[in-house]
């Protein structure tokens, strides 16, 4: 790991923008942001055959290399962060799972000190207030209708920092619960969900704005009783999260919600767990057994999916190379959209003069080189010449 330089210029690799891609582009670092111009002598790191692309912003995160950002100690979570940073994700927010409101109080408080230090982007809250039929790997004897005061009591909690709640909005105090959200600034997002098509408009007519985790944990698609799949892919208002690990979604899926709401409305997540960069293993996500065999992670009572051990390296790499989705459009999908839906886009999300330098180097056959932070190197880049 190395340290950071006062002035370094990247040249000579692909640099993908907000207006496109440069070829034998530069990105000039000053201190900790991308600066415009470099004065004469600026040593410059040669990159030639790589791209460079803003570093990722990942908005549904548990955990990861054996942290958990649900249940443990301020030191799981920077470990969790460090080896997320370490896979290109510059921007974080730490997701809870569904447990009691104390602990959830409690938890909030622990993740809310983490992210006024800038170690992470905010807090994810997912359930306690979710259906009982898509519960997926929450525990179901914990979960609870959505009241907009236990809504307030956990943004409290968060003391600023909540940015997301992910809802079951046709559950009673659902609708009243995404109109608080909206008028405070904080994402309702409509997910472990047995909601219908109308019920889903009324939602989005509410003020909810993101879908989690497009697909899982929700009714399928279906021609007489389109469900909350179709109301969330046709509504502009909605950005959909997409897990592109090759288990929670069929590429044809991937490709159906990219066709039918653009790139520009699309979030690539990882819905990650402690397992993500740490290998398989019998692991907790919350009061849940959980075992991880061949990188998926399962409930060990009922099987269900559990989260995933992505990391978003892995998910842009699939995205390039196995969906065919063209690189710019996946940079506004793993960048630019979730940086705009947290509110720091002024910051992070783009390669332009005045952000912050977080960007990830990648080969020319889409694997992770280096990730630099706020001007850091946490990987750097091999095989590159200096001048």
């Amino acid at each position: 790991m190395a340290g950071r330089a006062d002035s370094t210029v990247l040249a000579g690799a692909r640099v993908v923008l907000p207006t496109g891609t440069v070829e034998n582009g530069r990105v000039i670092v000053e201190g900790t942001r991308i600066a415009g111009s470099s004065a004469e002598g600026v040593p410059t790191v040669d990159l030639s055959g790589h791209w460079i692309v803003p570093g990722f912003v990942d908005m549904h995160n548990h955990g990861g290399g054996g942290g958990s950002f649900t249940s443990g100690s301020v030191d799981d979570v920077l470990t969790g962060v460090r080896t997320h940073r370490e896979h290109g994700t510059t921007t974080l927010v730490a997701s809870t799972v569904t447990g009691e409101m104390d602990f959830l109080a409690e938890r909030a408080g622990i993740l809310s000190e983490l992210v006024e230090q800038g170690d992470l982007a905010g807090i994810h809250f997912e359930g306690p207030f979710i259906s009982p039929c898509r519960k997926g790997a929450h525990s179901e004897g914990l979960l609870r209708h959505p009241d907009p005061a236990e809504v307030r009591k956990l943004m409290d909690a968060a003391r600023g920092t909540a940015k997301m709640f992910t809802l079951a909005t046709e559950l009673p105090g659902g609708i009243d619960s995404v109109r608080l959200l909206a008028e405070h600034g904080v994402i309702a997002a409509i997910g472990h969900t047995d909601a219908t098509y109308e019920q889903t408009v009324e939602a989005i007519d509410a003020g909810a704005t993101v879908a989690t985790h497009l697909y899982n944990a929700m009714p399928g698609l279906g021609h007489r009783a389109p469900g909350p799949i179709a109301a969330l892919l046709e509504d502009e208002r909605i950005t959909v999260e997409l897990i592109n690990d090759g288990t929670h979604l069929h590429p044809a899926a991937l490709e159906l919600a990219y066709h039918h709401a653009g790139a520009h409305r699309v979030a690539l997540i990882t819905d990650a767990m402690d397992a993500a960069g740490f290998g398989d293993g019998q692991y907790q996500l919350g009061p849940l057994a959980v075992e991880v065999k061949d990188g998926v992670a399962r409930l060990v009572e009922g099987g269900s999916i559990a989260g995933s051990t992505l990391t978003l390296d892995t998910a842009f790499h699939r995205a390039v190379t196995i969906d065919r989705i063209s690189v710019g459009d996946v940079v506004q999908s793993i960048s630019a959209n979730p940086a705009r839906l947290l509110g720091v886009y002024d910051r992070v999300g783009s390669l332009e003069p005045g952000k912050d330098a977080d960007l990830v180097v990648l080969d020319e056959d889409f694997r992770l080189e280096g990730v630099m932070r706020k001007g850091e190197w946490i990987i750097q880049p091999q095989a590159v010449r200096s001048a």
